[in-house]
């Protein structure tokens, strides 16, 4: 089938579930500063056009700490919230863009491509997310 990419090595898996309330809560109580802090312009632009844009939020929340899961770093010093950014491909599927340092740590740990999926309900928001050597 165009346009997928099958095959290659897997060298890391994380996952990650969060509450959307928990994000809700976040966003009502700090507002822009957690937003700056956490979320890229490009996923800010996402989330802020949708019915409920918390629930979105929560998704790349969980998105943001399964890949952060993933490379075993968790978030800090070798990879920051905004190192990882979830926008969408051709076929609305999430895609993952790393900065310099997230490229920077998958080219140490041998990786060549970060994949991830997603979703949320009304009460939780999940991702899943594979490093891959292809």
């Amino acid at each position: 089938m165009p346009g997928i990419q099958l095959g290659g090595f897997v060298i890391g898996l994380g996952a990650d579930i969060v509450e959307v309330d928990r994000i809700r809560g976040v966003l009502e109580r700090q507002g822009e500063r957690f937003l700056d802090r956490v979320f890229t312009a490009e996923e800010r632009a996402y989330c802020s056009g949708m019915k409920h844009p918390h629930k979105h939020y929560a998704a790349r929340f969980a998105a943001k700490e399964a890949v952060a899961k993933a490379f075993t770093t968790g978030i800090g010093a070798e990879l920051g919230w905004k190192s990882v950014s979830i926008y969408h491909g051709a076929r609305h599927e999430p895609l993952v863009r790393l900065d310099e340092k997230g490229e920077a740590l998958l080219r140490r740990i041998g990786g060549t491509r970060v994949m991830v999926t997603l979703s949320h309900t009304e009460t939780n928001a999940m991702a899943v997310a594979l490093i891959l050597r292809e």
